[in-house]
């Protein structure tokens, strides 16, 4: 296998470089970018992170309640989102509320108005 050989004609060197730049540029972006979506590519927690897109903050009651799941399973799911900072806490008294931090807030926006416009299905 190392044999990695390209059947092109002449590689376009502007082109690469360019490319190259560009991707190192951006290094850090990508992986802020593939941390959300990695947690983002699991059902549960991308329902709640549309929950908290379109809602703002929720309580894990609430989500326990919208999601018909138990206030443990909510818990854990958004202990992962917390722990890689996709989500923030707000504390009024007893109750902790959740929303997404600005940023992936952000980063979510386009991906979440597809869904709300159900393009996704159209498409399929």
């Amino acid at each position: 296998m190392d044999n990695n050989s390209c059947i092109r004609q002449q590689a376009d060197i502007k082109q690469i470089n360019r490319c190259k730049n560009r991707v190192s540029e951006l290094n850090g972006s990508f992986d802020y970018l593939s941390n959300g979506l990695e947690l983002a590519g699991n059902n549960v927690r991308l329902k709640i992170l549309f929950l908290l897109y379109e809602e703002k903050r929720l309580c894990v009651c609430d989500m326990s309640d919208i999601l018909g799941m138990t206030i443990s399973a909510i818990s854990q799911h958004l202990r992962k989102l917390k722990d890689r900072k996709l989500i923030e806490t707000e504390r009024e008294a007893q109750t902790i509320f959740y929303s997404l931090t600005k940023e992936y807030e952000k980063m979510l926006k386009p991906f979440f108005k597809i869904l709300d416009e159900n393009k996704i299905l159209e498409t399929l």
